[in-house]
């Protein structure tokens, strides 16, 4: 299979893909090269609220929106890592900037800063993450694992989780219902 690289894109799990840990999810790539990929599930909330990791982490939060914000089930690989993607990129300890607007952190400075500024406004808190090997995602989409789009900041940051995965597919034109689980062959 050819070289592609879906960093800053979207994965929409097909019926087919045989994993109930992603089935009906939206996972949004924030790293694809020839090492293989990472990703976060952006649509499964957790009943963590933001609030509970901000005590836990002694940084009760400012404000009371963001205290009610879920923590996402970012991925089965490293669940007792928490992972922050998020708007601006801003300046943190450990930062993978996915694009000229977007990040990934694994630092606590970041949550510090949530907690006692509120900024970046713009986040999503995971337990976790999604990881492919060299050439695994590849065969993945070989196999119709997966759809693939562009990424849309809006769908990522401006609405809620349950309808982050229908407004992915209606980018494509497609209801996620008319779905098949096989792929065509001509």
């Amino acid at each position: 299979m050819h070289s592609v690289n879906l960093t800053d894109h979207f994965l929409i799990a097909m019926p087919a893909i045989g994993d109930p840990i992603f089935a009906r999810s939206l996972v949004y790539v924030a790293e694809h090269n020839e090492r293989g990929a990472l990703g976060l599930i952006v649509n499964r909330p957790t009943d963590l609220a933001l609030g509970t990791l901000f005590e836990k982490l002694d940084k009760p939060p400012k404000g009371d929106a963001l205290g009610a914000r879920p923590v996402y089930f970012g991925g089965p690989v490293h669940t007792d890592r928490g992972f922050v993607l998020h708007r601006p990129i801003g300046h943190w300890q450990s930062t993978l900037a996915v694009n000229d607007r977007v990040g990934l952190t694994s630092s606590r400075d970041i949550l510090d800063a949530a907690a006692e500024h509120g900024e970046p406004s713009d986040l999503i808190v995971t337990l976790g993450y999604a990881g492919w090997s060299a050439g695994q995602l590849e065969q993945e989409l070989a196999d119709n694992a997966w759809l693939t789009i562009p990424a849309e900041e809006r769908i990522l940051f401006e609405l809620p989780a349950e309808q982050r995965l229908d407004s992915a597919m209606k980018t494509l034109g497609i209801d996620f219902t008319h779905l098949a689980g096989e792929a065509g062959h001509a």
